[in-house]
């Protein structure tokens, strides 16, 4: 029981990289491989504007943060860059969907993870297990 109570110290560090992984592979599969496909294949874009720069920019949008983005959080690299252009895209999903549209809680539920998810990324860095830790360690050797 010891065991649990003490202080771990890479416990707060394979956390982050279990959340990194996790939200970053569910957000490229189930959101940005999509995305990126119509891009890449040349159909047609029907997507919401919900911020007044038309439908394909805000699609093209989207499939940046969650392609690209999700995979720099899931490398741990630039995270907190990534992180912002992120939580941009969840909270205008989470405002579209929560205040323009009316969805209920059954679908609003999957924003609250992935908005709160990277809000708590942003907040708490991506931990040792990360190339930004390995890129700040050796710069700071390096001085």
């Amino acid at each position: 029981m010891n065991t649990l109570t003490k202080d771990w110290k890479n416990g707060t560090d394979i956390g982050l990289l279990i959340i990194r992984l996790l939200f970053g592979i569910l957000l490229i599969y189930g959101h940005g491989f999509g995305k990126v496909a119509t891009i890449l294949g040349g159909d047609e874009i029907q997507f919401m504007d919900p911020i007044g720069i038309g439908a394909t920019l805000s699609f093209y949008l989207a499939a940046l943060a969650e392609s690209i983005c999700a995979l720099l959080i899931i490398l741990g690299l630039y995270t907190r860059i990534a992180s912002i252009i992120l939580l941009i895209n969840f909270a205008v999903i989470f405002i579209f969907h929560a205040f323009m549209v009316g969805d209920g809680f059954s679908i609003l539920e999957l924003r609250y993870f992935y908005l709160f998810t990277i809000l708590a990324l942003f907040f708490s860095g991506p931990g040792k297990y990360s190339l930004d830790h390995k890129l700040m360690k050796s710069r700071s050797s390096a001085v």
